[in-house]
């Protein structure tokens, strides 16, 4: 690890193939936008040989950000796979976007990955997003290591942003996050910054020198020894605590040279097991180098310390219907279990899933049974069915390197699955199988959309079905109450790339409008009302008169029409056409337009004529008399309510509980979720919230979450309600 004689089996060129799970490993980086992520990619990948030059494969397009919209916005928006060998191995990477809009991508790497790397900016330091993905990882028992990069800016400290990591990861115990190296400093510049040109082993106490671009072992000058004592004495005590030899404290303690291998071995299970937390460093390699630096090292950790995927425990299997199966095992003759954790969609080849398996081995051309897990709540179709696999293909930035097979702990790219979405499960046809799906935020931010055109109409369903199956933090919503067509997001950024992927590679237009809450009206008191329909224009002509009464009725109770008519002034038959015509219009709204909710609308009286009386009469008489009722009383409009409930750091929870009571809203009670976190449950007029899931992240610096549900209605305040009802906005 670091320490070891490096391998260095290029695979530029070809697809990085495995026979076994033991040879494979799968990585995730995780860590806040800019903090280095895509960068140290593409350097592993040319230290591994993968690509001809830095972040560059034969077509001359990168490994990683490949994609157009990536490109414009000059930051990850996907999950990308970058596939390497080393040392005999066939090491996944799966590069996460950074930035909060794309939680979904990284939850999707955490599924498919067995060990997590957190990438650290020296510049940036730790924020609170990426230490809440670091106490998840531990919560399921990942293993994790850490990277701190942009070691080459101005004021970057190696030895403070340790100290730093420790704080914010070791939790108890901070000689859990230790240094296996120290960064080595060459001659300071003009700006009296010393640039980093290698790294000392702390265990073999060796010089890694990158210095003319190629790593150089040596023996460290009588200068540098002092410089790693106390780190490496540390670093072996951290290591022994970890070991499971209980008497190998005792021997260190009494003076006994412990063996280096036996020291690398307890490091690597310790790793292995996710007890023990390396902390490596990275720089960018020198001009024309064909290695960055710690390249090498970050990848004989992964190699030799990070789980293979026999080591990890799946998810839980049911069978679609829900009944109880054991769990998976990670062998490739095995029954066939894999997931979808990305699906896209390619001019080309169609829709791709990138899929891991996790039992079974996967073939071309063999038919699979996929099942959905049943998403409708978020536009997703139901689904449940064979399909047959189409080509595999490894991904390497836009190509595609075929492959023969994917067994199990592998990850492949497959084409034509045309049902599978996002999250599916594939197993054998003879026995269907379903993994338990894994945690996804809910989109909180709604963007209303139209058809730009009847062109763009008619393409808008499909577009927007394709954009849910492959990204299941969206949520598609036809609402029923303002007829409007809602996309679900989760920020600004993750709303500005699904317009970007509607027009870009599904070819459809949309106009973004104001997005509408469902407003009601009530009366506030009693009031009566006359409706008259007397005409006379040839023929048969319209007769029907009505007086009904408005009684306000208790939040929830809807409408209610009751018959009072007495001595048959209102014939039975006409009875049913003035309750059908008074909830017309309460449909309609007597207003602004908004729906009439909890009242209770007594017919009282009427008249009808032998000849002219009529079924449409009467409706129109109810409506009318609805109408003037209204005209005599007072209309209140009723705003929704959603119970909020906000989990934050405790060091926010003064500026969202302020934040809160400036929306209108009604704090109902605090409680304590977990060390360091509060859960604050408000009631919050739903108007006030439409931005919440941005101004949330701004108010606790990203780490914050909220969860949102109706409440009820309730009464508008009276300014507010006037500016609605003097609103040229009207409801659908």
């Amino acid at each position: 690890m670091g320490d070891k004689a490096s391998a260095h089996p290029g695979a530029a060129g070809r697809a990085a193939t495995a026979d076994h799970p033991s040879s494979v490993r799968n990585v995730v980086l995780v860590g806040h936008s800019g903090s280095g992520k895509t960068t140290l990619v593409e350097a592993l990948a040319l230290t591994a040989g993968a690509v001809n030059r830095a972040g560059r494969v034969e077509d001359g397009g990168t490994v990683s950000d490949y994609d157009e919209i990536e490109h414009r916005q000059q930051r990850s928006v996907q999950l990308s796979l970058v596939p390497v060998e080393w040392a005999g191995c066939k090491i996944n990477i799966l590069d996460t976007p950074g930035y909060a809009d794309f939680v979904g991508e990284l939850r999707a790497g955490l599924r498919a990955a067995d060990a997590a790397l957190f990438v650290v900016s020296a510049s940036d330091g730790v924020d609170g997003a990426t230490r809440m993905v670091w106490e998840e990882c531990a919560a399921v028992g990942m293993p994790r290591a850490i990277v701190i990069t942009h070691l080459e800016a101005a004021r970057a400290d190696f030895s403070e942003m340790t100290r730093v990591c420790a704080e914010a990861f070791g939790g108890d115990d901070p000689d859990a996050v230790l240094p296996l190296y120290l960064p080595l400093h060459g001659p300071a510049g003009p700006d009296g910054h010393a640039p980093v040109t290698g790294l000392i082993g702390l265990l073999s106490q060796r010089v890694f020198d990158y210095a003319s671009g190629e790593r150089k072992e040596a023996e460290p000058g009588p200068e540098q020894l002092p410089l790693v004592e106390e780190a490496r004495n540390r670093l072996i005590e951290g290591i022994i605590a970890e070991s499971e030899d209980e008497t190998l404290m005792d021997r260190y303690l009494g003076g006994a040279e412990i063996d280096l291998k036996t020291l690398i071995d307890d490091l690597e299970r310790a790793v292995a097991r996710g007890t023990f937390h390396p902390v490596l460093a990275a720089a960018p390699a020198a001009e024309g180098a064909r290695q960055g630096i710690g390249t090498v090292e970050l990848l004989e950790l992964i190699t030799g310390g990070f789980p293979t995927p026999l080591e990890r425990t799946a998810p839980d299997v049911t069978t679609p219907q829900g009944g109880a199966r054991p769990a998976p095992v990670c062998a490739p003759e095995g029954p066939l279990v894999a997931e979808v954790i990305k699906t896209s969609s390619d001019p080309y080849v169609g829709r791709v899933s990138l899929v891991r398996v996790f039992s079974g081995t996967l073939r071309p051309d063999e038919t699979v049974h996929v099942s959905g897990h049943g998403m409708t709540d978020r536009g997703h179709e139901d689904h449940d069915v064979d399909e047959r696999v189409g080509a595999l293909s490894s991904p390497f930035g836009k190509q595609q390197r075929m492959l023969t097979q994917c067994v199990a702990g592998d990850i492949a790219c497959v084409a034509k699955l045309v049902r599978a979405e996002t999250g599916d499960t594939l197993s054998g046809k003879d026995d269907p199988l379903l993994m338990a799906p894994w945690d996804m935020p809910d989109p909180l931010l709604p963007l209303a959309i139209e058809a730009h055109s009847k062109a763009d109409e008619d393409k808008l369903s499909q577009g927007l079905s394709r954009l849910v199956a492959e990204d299941p933090t969206m949520r598609l919503e036809q609402n029923p109450h303002t007829h409007q067509l809602v996309l679900w997001c989760l920020g600004e950024a993750h709303k500005d790339v699904a317009l970007e992927r509607l027009r870009s590679r599904y070819g459809v237009q949309v106009d973004v409008v104001a997005h509408k809450v469902s407003l009601r009206e009530t009366f506030g008191d009693t009031a009566t009302g006359r409706g008259r329909h007397v005409k006379q224009s040839g023929g048969h002509g319209q007769y029907a008169i009505c007086e009904i009464e408005v009684q306000p009725l208790p939040p929830g109770s809807g409408i209610e029409f009751v018959d009072k008519v007495v001595g048959g002034s209102v014939p039975r038959q006409f009875i049913p056409s003035v309750e059908k015509g008074v909830r017309a219009q309460a449909a309609k709204g007597v207003a602004a337009g908004y729906p009439l909710v909890d009242v209770r609308i007594t017919l009282l009286d009427g008249k009808a004529h032998s000849v002219d009386s009529s079924d449409a009469a009467f409706q129109t008489a109810g409506a009318l008399a609805l109408r003037e009722a209204a005209t005599d009383a007072r209309i209140h409009l009723l705003e929704p309510v959603a119970e909020l409930q906000v989990l934050v750091p405790d060091d926010y929870v003064g500026p969202v509980m302020s934040d809160l009571s400036g929306r209108r809203g009604r704090v109902v009670g605090t409680e304590q979720a977990g060390p360091g976190r509060t859960l604050v449950r408000a009631e919050v007029p739903e108007i006030e919230i439409g931005r919440y899931a941005i101004d949330l992240r701004s108010v606790s610096h990203g780490t914050g979450r909220f969860d949102r549900a109706y409440a009820r209605h309730e009464p508008m305040p009276p300014q507010l309600a006037d500016k609605i009802r003097e609103s040229p906005e009207k409801p659908a």
